[in-house]
C-alpha cells in the first residue's frame, strides 16, 4: 500500500476539510438539538459518494461505505456545550473563523474536527480504493454532551448494529487512545422534619444530616482504587439542594449529586456500597442512594432512557486493533505513535466498557483542555493528518 499517496491526498484537501469544518461550527448542535447539523452531514456525505446514508430513531447520521461481512466504526458525537457567556470570547463562537493556522469555533476540537476529517477519509477511501473486506460506518451520533455513549446504546440494543472496531475521533492531540475511566452519578437525598425556624429543635434539619454525609465522602478519595495505567478512581459533590416550606422552615428534604470516576477494578455496585458506607459513618441510616437515571428527549422527539453509570474500558496493550493502528501511523508519518487515554469520558463507555466485546480505540484532531473551552480551536494540520490517519488504519485493516 503507497501511504505516501494517502498522506498526500489528505493534505491536498486541508482547504475543504477546514472549510467544513467552519460550515460545522457556523450551525449550532447542542444535544437533543442537532437537526440541522445532521442535515448538514447527510448531505455531505451523500455528495461524498457514500454507499448509503440514513438516520436512526435517536437522530444520529450514520454513512456507510463497502459491503463487507466485518464492520468498523469511525464515531464523532456531533453535539457541542453552549459557549457560555459570549462575553468572554474574543470572537463569536459560533463564526468558525479560520486563519493560517486553525479554525476557531465552539465544537472545534470537541469534536466536529473529528467529524470531519472523518468524511475526508472517506473520500480518500473511495477515490484509492482502500476498503475491500470491511463495511464501514462513519456515525455522527447526538447527545454525547449530556450522556456518554448513549446514542451507541441505541446502535447496538435497537439497530443491532455490533461492529468488531470502533476508532473515536474525540481530541487525543493526534496521539493514539486506548482507554479512560468511566463514570457514575450517585444521587443522595435525606428526609428530615420541618418546623418553624424559630425554634428549630422541634424539626429534623435535612440539611444538617446531609453536611455529616458528605464529610465522610470528602474523605472517601483515599480509600479508592488507583491503576498504573487509567490512574486513580474520583468523587466529588457536585450539586446541593434542599427543599424548605419557607425561609423559615426548617429544611425537610436535601440531596447531593455525586460524580464518581471509575478506574480498573472499580464498578457500580462497588461505588454505591462505598457510599452508603459513608452514611452509616455519618449515622444517617435512612439515606437513598440512587443511580439516576437519562430521560431527556432527543430532537427526534425519542425518549430513550438509560441508567448514568458509563463503564470503565481499556484496550489491551498488546491488542491487533492497536498494532495495526501503531503500524498505519509509523506507515503515514514516519514515527511512532504516543499511546495514552482519555482524561475525560467519551462514547467508549457504552461501547466497549458495556460491550466488550465490540473494540475501541481513539485518535483525534485537537487536544484536550480546548474541550469545552472559551476560546476553543483546532490546529488545521491536524484535520487532515487524522483523516489520513483513518484512511491509513483501513488500508492496513485490509491487508490483513
Amino acid at each position: 500500500m503507497d501511504y505516501k499517496a494517502i498522506k498526500n491526498l489528505a493534505e491536498s484537501y486541508t482547504k475543504e476539510t477546514a472549510k467544513l469544518l467552519s460550515r460545522m461550527i457556523q450551525t449550532p448542535s447542542f444535544s437533543g438539538k442537532e437537526a440541522d447539523m445532521v442535515k448538514l452531514l447527510k448531505r455531505e456525505m451523500e455528495d461524498h459518494g457514500f454507499d448509503d446514508v440514513r438516520i436512526d430513531g435517536l437522530g444520529s447520521v450514520i454513512g456507510k461505505i463497502g459491503n463487507g461481512k466485518r464492520i468498523i466504526a469511525f464515531d464523532a458525537h456531533i453535539d457541542t456545550v453552549y459557549p457560555g457567556d459570549t462575553a468572554d470570547w474574543n470572537f463569536p463562537p459560533h463564526s468558525g473563523m479560520i486563519d493560517k493556522d486553525r479554525v476557531w469555533g465552539r465544537g472545534s476540537s470537541d469534536q466536529l474536527g473529528g467529524m470531519a476529517a472523518m468524511l475526508t477519509a472517506g473520500k480518500i477511501i473511495r477515490k484509492l480504493g482502500l476498503n475491500k473486506e470491511f463495511t464501514i460506518l462513519f456515525t455522527g451520533t447526538v447527545m454525547e454532551e449530556d450522556c456518554d455513549g448513549i446514542a451507541w446504546e441505541y446502535l447496538i440494543e435497537e439497530e443491532g448494529i455490533k461492529p468488531e472496531l470502533v476508532v473515536s475521533t474525540e481530541p487525543t492531540s493526534l496521539n493514539i487512545y486506548r482507554g479512560h475511566r468511566g463514570r457514575m452519578e450517585i444521587e443522595v437525598e435525606v428526609k428530615g422534619v420541618s418546623c418553624h425556624g424559630s425554634a428549630p429543635e422541634r424539626g429534623v434539619n435535612a440539611i444538617y444530616k446531609m453536611a455529616s454525609i458528605v464529610k465522610e465522602i470528602e474523605k472517601l478519595p483515599a480509600e479508592l482504587k488507583d491503576d498504573d495505567f487509567l490512574g486513580k478512581g474520583t468523587i466529588t459533590t457536585t450539586i446541593f439542594k434542599s427543599d424548605s416550606a419557607s425561609q423559615c422552615s426548617v429544611p425537610d428534604r436535601a440531596r447531593i449529586l455525586l460524580d464518581r470516576r471509575l478506574t480498573v477494578g472499580e464498578n457500580k455496585e462497588s461505588s454505591v456500597a462505598e457510599v452508603r458506607a459513608c452514611c452509616d459513618r455519618a449515622g444517617i441510616s435512612d439515606a437513598e442512594i440512587t443511580v439516576p437515571l437519562y430521560e431527556e428527549k432527543a430532537y427526534t422527539g425519542k425518549i430513550y432512557p438509560v441508567e448514568k453509570y458509563f463503564p470503565t474500558w481499556v484496550l489491551p496493550k498488546d491488542s491487533l486493533w492497536l498494532k495495526s493502528a501503531e503500524e498505519a501511523y509509523i506507515n503515514l508519518f514516519d514515527k511512532a505513535p504516543k499511546i495514552d487515554k482519555w482524561t475525560f469520558s467519551t462514547n467508549c463507555v457504552f461501547i466497549m466498557g458495556k460491550h466488550p466485546e465490540i473494540k475501541c480505540l481513539g485518535l483525534g484532531p485537537g487536544d484536550e483542555d480546548q474541550a469545552h473551552a472559551v476560546n476553543e480551536s483546532v490546529k488545521i494540520s491536524d484535520l487532515w493528518q487524522a483523516a489520513a490517519f483513518y484512511a491509513g488504519l483501513v488500508a492496513k485493516l485490509n491487508e490483513g
